[in-house]
């Protein structure tokens, strides 16, 4: 049997090939196998027309039904708007000490802004978004350590500012929670 691993599953993605860095951070920065899991989910129920956007806790909760045997965590990548009833917009939502997380590209990419593309920038603050959900599947909270990748996230600017990495306090707490 594989060992515990980190999946990936893209969902709605225009161009799912730009998960490949991402599936070599996250190998390399939790130092759990990491590989892309196709899982063919119906984002439609979750859709809000009113919103125009996805309730993100219904497409968490289909992401994780029916895990694989070996799943250590299952992160979801999805191109569509989400949110939650009592905020505008979400990066993303995790469960916490959980299996699964689910981000957005949607509001990650600098055109969204008016800006002009910037791919450096657009896999930047993919990595930190999934980093941040994925640290809260462990147990984190947000952190007040300035520019440690669990700061709170409410506007871009946010994402821009802090790190890729966790802080020595929240990377000791992930390496405790790691599968042997």
């Amino acid at each position: 049997m594989k060992s515990s691993r980190i999946y990936v599953v893209p969902l709605q993605l225009s161009d799912p090939s730009l998960l490949d860095p991402l599936l070599t951070y996250l190998a390399h920065g939790f130092r759990v196998p990491v590989e892309i899991l196709q899982r063919d989910l119906n984002l439609a129920k979750a859709y809000n027309p009113e919103r125009n956007q996805y309730y993100s806790s219904v497409i968490l909760a289909d992401l994780i039904e029916n895990p694989p045997v070996n799943a250590f965590r299952i992160l979801g990548v999805t191109g569509v708007d989400i949110y939650i009833p009592v905020l505008t917009y979400l990066f993303g939502e995790a469960q916490f000490k959980g299996l699964g997380a689910l981000i957005s590209t949607y509001r990650l990419r600098t055109e969204f802004y008016g800006d002009p593309p910037d791919m450096h920038l657009f896999q930047e603050r993919l990595l930190k978004e999934a980093v941040h959900e994925l640290g809260h599947t462990y147990g984190l909270r947000h952190c007040a350590y300035p520019g440690c990748v669990m700061n709170s996230s409410t506007y871009i600017e946010d994402v821009d500012e802090k790190m890729v990495s966790f802080c020595r306090v929240c990377a000791d707490i992930v390496r405790a929670g790691n599968p042997v």
